[in-house]
C-alpha cells in the first residue's frame, strides 16, 4: 500500500512532463474544454458566513476563511460542516473628528497559510487593532482545529486613521523564496478623483501622505520574509534598499489605492493584483474618470497613484486654498511636494499599466463590461503547481491569469504573450454568476475556489458562500430537463411527462426513469422518456426525472404538478397586430381571465383588482424572455416584473436591498423620500446612469451604469418607487395605450404587454399562477438577424458596422411567426453595386414557404454608386391575418448560381 505512492507522484509527473513536451514541439494551440465539463459546486450553506473575505485550502481540503468581524472559520469537506475556530477582538468602526460613528472597513481583513504549514502549522491573519489605531500582521498557531492560546507573534504594525473611509487591503500571497507579500490600502478619504489635499485640517484626504510616500507603508505592496522567531527580514529585490534614508525597505511596489488580491505566478515570479480606483464618471478639469485595474508588476516599482490611474492619465495637482486646478506630474520623474510627505521628494517613474476599465464600456478591453467596478484579482494557473492535483485543469489555460470583479462578478481568463504582455481575454465559466467574489484560488485538488461575499455590505447575507470549480475530463453526466404538457388541472388528470431537451455531452445512449410521488401514496416508476400519467387524487406531486448514461452517471430534475385545481386561463387580445407595435399609434388590447374554479372577469367572479396587467418599453438588448417565465404569485410586484428583469442583469443589489439598510438606502426609504417630488424621481433615473452622492450622506458613492440606458433607468426608478404600494393592478384590464418612444431611445427596443392572475387554490390545494405575455418589436426589422437563412451568408460593412444579408440565386431568408394582421405595406432597403458586381434582383415576399402565397416583390436594379444611406424602396402587399414564417426569396434567372446579387438590410413592416 505505501510503496504505491512515490511510483504514482512519478508517474504523475513523467505524465504531465510528457504532455508538456509534446506541446511544445507541436506548437498546437490547446483546444478549449466545453463549459459543460465545468461544475460550480457550493459547499457552505446559507447564512454559515457573515462577511468573508479570505481564505486559505488546507492539503487535506479543509477550508480556513476569515470574516471582517473577526471569526476565523473552518470548512470540513468531509462532514461538509462549518465551525468557528476563533474570533479575533477587532475593530470594525470609524469616528468622525465630529463623534459620529460608522460602519468600517476595518476588522480582520486578510487570512493565510505559511507554505510549510503541514510541518509548522502557522497561520497569518492582518486585522485592525481593537481599541489602538493600529494595523496588526501576526502569526499564530492552529492545532486541534484551533488557535494556540498566547501563540500570537507580532510580526508589524503600523498606525492608521479611523476618521474617514476608505481602503485597506488585506490579501496575502507567497512566492517560491517564502516570502510574503502583503497589500495595503491607502487609508485616505475617497474622492471622485484623486486625494492631494494638503491643508492642515484635510491631513486625512491627502494620499501623498502614504501612498505617494516612500516613508510610510499605505498604499503598498510588501514583501518581507517571516522568520522562525516571529519577526521578519527584508528580502533582496525590493524597491528600496535597507537602510536608505527616508523610505520604508518592506515596498516592493507603491501608489496603489485599493490593492486587493495578489497573486505570484510561479514560473517568472512576476506580481499580479486588482487596484480599485476612484468614481468619476467621465474626464474633468478635475481630473480624467475613474478606472479599476489589474496590474502586473514584473519588479518593484511606483504605479501611479495619487498623481495617474488607469492608462497613466494625469490628475492636476488641485490647489484648495486657491481653488485651482495645478500642473500634472511628469511620469518619468514624478516629483511629491506634499507639506505631508516625511519621504523622497523624487519617486521612481511610474510603472506603465496592464488592464485598466472605467465605468463606461471600456475600447481597449471591451469585454469587462460597464456598470460598478471593484477588481480583486486571482490566480495564475499552471498545473506544475500542484502535480498530484486530483482533478488538474486541461492544457488550454496553462499560464492564464484567472481574475475577477466583485461588482460585475464575472472571472476573464487573461492571456499572456511569450514576452509577458497582454494577449487577449475572454470569460471563463459565463453560466456562473458568483455573488460579490472577494477572493479565488485554486486548491490542492486542481480546484478554483471562489468565496463570494454576498450581497449586503457590512452585514450578513444567506447568499455568502464558498464555491468549488471542479473540471471533469473524463465522463460527464447527461444534462436533464423535464417538463409536462400542463401546469396541472382537475383530476383525473391526463398529463404528458416530458424529457425534451435532455442531452448527454459526450453522445452516450441514455436510459430514462421517471419516478411521482405524493404524500400518503406509493411512488410510481414510468422506464420511458415521455410517459403519459393520469393522476387520479388530488394533491401536489412531484415528478422526478433521473437520466443515467452508459458509463452509470445520472443527473436527475423534478417538475411539481398540482392535480385538484385548474390552471386559470388567461389572454391579451389585442385589436391591432401582435408582433409589431406602431409609433403613435393606439393599441386596444382586453385581458381575458377564466379559471374553471373562480369564474371569469367577464362574469364579475374575478376581480380585475386581482389581475396583474402592464405595458413597458423595453430598450435595445433587454432579455424579454425571462419576464415570460413562469411567475410565482401574482402580487403587488408582478407588474414590476420587467424592472425586477432589468435590475437582475445589473448591480443594483450588490448595495441596496428592498427593506434592509445596506452601504446604499433601501428601495422602501428612496421611495418615502421622493415619491411624491416628480423632479427628484428623473433626477434619480439620470444618477442611475451618471452616478451621483451626497443625498444620503453614505461613505459609499453611488456608480455610474451608462450601458443603461434613460428609459430603462426610468422603469427602474417606477418600481423603486412603488415599491410600498400594495395594489396588485394599476392598469384596466380593459383599454387603450398609444405607444410613444422615449426621445432619447434609439427606438429599437420593444413593448411588453404582461398580464397574470394568480388562483383562489382549491380546498387544500396549492393556487396557480399563469401569465400571459406579448412583445412587441419595432416594425423595421434588420435582415442579418433572420434565424431562416439558405443560399445566403452575412456579411459586415467594414464602414459603419453594419451587417447585411448577401443574396444570392433562389437563396432565401425568413422570419418566423410574424402577426401580418393589418400589414398593408413594406419597404424594403437593399443595394446591388457595380463595384460589388451585384448584377441585382427580385426580392419575393411569400407565406409559410419560398414557394407559398406571393404578397408582393420588389425589384433592385444595380446602381453606378452605392448610396449613403439606405436604398429603400416600398410595395403595397396583399393582405393576410394571423401568424406566418414570412420569407423573403431572391431571384435573377440571368444571374449564375455563385453571384452575389444584392445587399440585403432591412425590412420595414407599415399598417
Amino acid at each position: 500500500m505505501f510503496s504505491n505512492k512515490p511510483v504514482i507522484k512519478i508517474s504523475a509527473i513523467v505524465l504531465f512532463l510528457t504532455a508538456a513536451l509534446l506541446f511544445a514541439f507541436t506548437g498546437d494551440e490547446p483546444k478549449k474544454p466545453d463549459e459543460s465539463r465545468f461544475t460550480p459546486v457550493t459547499l457552505t450553506q446559507p447564512g454559515d458566513l457573515d462577511e468573508p473575505n479570505t481564505f486559505e485550502v488546507l492539503s487535506d481540503g479543509r477550508v480556513l476563511i476569515s470574516e471582517r468581524k473577526g471569526a476565523i472559520k473552518l470548512f470540513d469537506p468531509i462532514t461538509k460542516m462549518i465551525k468557528v475556530i476563533a474570533t479575533l477582538p477587532v475593530n470594525t468602526k470609524y469616528t468622525s473628528a465630529r463623534g459620529k460613528v460608522t460602519e468600517a472597513e476595518e476588522g480582520l481583513m486578510g487570512l493565510t497559510v505559511d507554505p510549510d504549514f503541514n510541518k509548522n502549522h502557522w497561520i497569518y491573519t492582518f486585522y485592525s487593532h481593537p481599541t489602538e489605531k493600529k494595523w496588526m500582521l501576526t502569526r499564530w498557531k492552529f492545532e486541534n482545529d484551533a488557535l494556540v492560546a498566547g501563540s500570537e507573534k507580532v510580526l508589524l504594525q503600523f498606525e492608521s486613521q479611523r476618521e474617514v473611509c476608505c481602503h485597506t487591503g488585506g490579501g496575502m500571497t507567497w512566492d517560491a523564496r517564502h516570502d510574503l507579500y502583503l497589500t495595503i490600502g491607502n487609508n485616505t478619504g475617497a474622492l471622485l478623483s484623486s486625494s492631494t489635499d494638503e491643508r492642515p485640517d484635510k491631513l486625512h484626504w491627502d494620499d501623498q501622505r502614504g501612498t505617494a510616500n516612500t516613508n510610510s507603508l499605505l498604499g503598498k505592496i510588501l514583501k518581507i520574509h517571516p522568520e522562525p522567531n516571529g519577526t521578519y527580514t527584508i528580502p533582496a529585490g525590493n524597491l528600496f534598499p535597507k537602510g536608505m534614508d527616508k523610505t520604508r525597505p518592506e515596498i516592493y511596489t507603491m501608489g496603489h489605492r485599493n490593492p486587493w488580491r495578489p497573486s505570484i505566478d510561479s514560473k517568472t515570479g512576476w506580481l499580479y493584483w486588482g487596484d480599485i480606483g476612484p468614481d468619476a464618471t467621465e474626464d474633468s478639469d478635475l481630473g480624467p474618470k475613474g478606472y479599476d485595474e489589474l496590474n502586473q508588476a514584473r519588479k518593484p516599482g511606483f504605479f501611479g497613484w495619487p498623481y495617474f490611474v488607469g492608462p497613466n492619465a494625469a490628475f492636476p495637482i488641485f490647489d484648495y486654498v486657491n481653488g485651482e486646478a495645478g500642473p500634472k506630474k511628469d511620469p518619468n520623474k514624478p516629483i511629491n511636494n506634499s507639506v505631508n510627505n516625511t519621504g523622497l521628494k523624487e519617486l521612481p517613474a511610474v510603472a506603465p499599466p496592464f488592464i485598466y476599465y472605467p465605468y463606461s464600456a471600456s475600447p481597449e478591453f471591451p469585454l469587462v463590461g460597464t456598470g460598478s467596478r471593484s477588481s480583486v484579482g486571482g490566480p495564475i494557473y499552471h498545473r506544475s503547481d500542484r502535480p498530484l492535483a486530483k482533478r488538474p485543469w486541461p492544457a488550454y489555460y496553462e499560464g492564464k491569469w484567472l481574475a475577477t470583479d466583485l461588482a460585475r462578478g464575472w472571472i476573464m481568463s487573461i492571456s499572456m504573450k511569450a514576452n509577458g504582455d497582454y494577449k487577449g481575454m475572454e470569460q471563463f465559466l459565463p453560466s456562473y454568476h458568483p455573488i460579490e467574489p472577494i477572493d479565488m484560488k485554486f486548491g490542492p485538488d486542481g480546484d478554483l475556489y471562489v468565496l463570494e461575499y454576498g450581497s449586503v455590505w457590512f452585514g450578513k447575507s444567506d447568499n455568502a458562500k464558498l464555491v468549488r470549480i471542479e473540471y471533469n475530463a473524463g465522463n460527464r453526466k447527461p444534462t436533464v430537463m423535464a417538463s409536462t404538457n400542463k401546469q396541472g388541472g382537475t383530476v383525473p388528470l391526463n398529463i404528458t411527462l416530458s424529457s425534451a431537451g435532455t442531452y448527454d455531452a459526450d453522445g452516450d445512449a441514455l436510459k430514462y426513469s421517471w419516478k411521482v410521488t405524493t404524500a400518503g401514496a406509493q411512488p410510481k416508476i414510468y422506464p420511458t422518456a415521455n410517459p403519459a400519467i393520469t393522476l387520479t387524487k388530488p394533491g401536489v406531486y412531484m415528478a422526478t426525472l433521473t437520466v443515467t448514461d452508459a458509463k452509470g452517471a445520472s443527473n436527475s430534475k423534478t417538475v411539481k404538478i398540482i392535480a385538484g385545481n385548474e390552471a386559470p386561463v388567461v389572454k391579451v387580445g389585442l385589436d391591432n397586430n401582435s408582433s409589431f407595435y406602431f409609433n403613435n399609434k393606439p393599441i386596444n388590447y382586453t385581458v381575458s381571465v377564466t379559471d374553471k374554479e373562480d369564474g371569469s372577469l367577464a362574469s364579475g367572479t374575478i376581480s380585475p383588482a386581482q389581475v396583474s396587467m402592464s405595458i413597458n418599453y423595453t430598450s435595445e438588448g433587454f432579455d424579454y424572455v425571462q419576464v415570460a417565465q413562469e411567475q410565482s404569485s401574482v402580487d403587488a410586484s408582478t407588474q414590476f416584473a420587467v424592472a425586477i428583469a432589468l435590475m437582475s442583469h445589473a448591480d443594483c443589489k450588490n448595495c441596496h436591498s428592498v427593506n434592509a439598510v445596506n452601504v446604499a438606502p433601501s428601495f422602501t426609504d428612496i421611495s418615502a423620500k421622493y415619491k411624491d417630488n416628480p423632479a427628484e424621481i428623473e433626477r434619480l433615473a439620470h444618477t442611475i446612469r451618471n452616478g451621483g452622492s451626497g443625498h444620503w450622506n453614505r461613505p459609499i458613492a453611488m456608480p455610474a451604469h451608462p450601458a443603461i440606458t434613460l428609459n430603462d433607468a426610468r422603469t427602474i426608478v417606477n418600481y423603486i418607487i412603488n415599491v410600498t404600494n400594495n395594489n396588485v393592478n394599476t392598469m384596466p384590464v380593459k383599454g387603450t395605450y398609444t405607444p410613444k418612444v422615449p426621445a432619447e431611445d434609439n427606438g429599437n427596443g420593444s413593448y411588453i404587454i404582461r398580464a397574470a392572475y394568480t388562483d383562489k387554490g382549491n380546498k387544500n390545494i396549492p393556487k396557480q399562477t399563469t401569465v400571459s405575455t406579448i412583445v412587441l418589436h419595432n416594425p423595421q426589422v434588420w435582415a442579418a438577424t433572420a434565424p431562416i437563412m439558405k443560399n445566403a451568408a452575412t456579411k459586415v460593412n467594414g464602414l459603419d458596422g453594419t451587417t447585411n444579408v448577401v443574396a444570392r440565386k433562389d437563396g432565401y431568408i425568413a422570419f418566423k411567426k410574424l402577426d401580418m394582421t393589418g400589414i398593408k405595406q413594406l419597404e424594403l432597403a437593399a443595394t446591388a453595386t457595380a463595384l460589388e458586381n451585384n448584377p441585382g434582383g427580385t426580392i419575393e415576399v411569400r407565406l409559410d414557404s419560398p414557394t407559398g402565397t406571393l404578397l408582393g416583390q420588389i425589384q433592385f436594379e444595380q446602381l453606378d454608386q452605392k448610396p449613403k444611406s439606405l436604398n429603400w424602396i416600398k410595395t403595397d402587399i396583399k393582405e393576410s391575418v394571423g401568424m406566418h414564417d414570412v420569407y423573403f426569396v431572391f431571384k435573377n434567372d440571368k444571374a449564375k448560381p455563385i453571384d452575389a446579387l444584392l445587399l440585403f438590410s432591412a425590412i420595414k413592416f407599415e399598417d
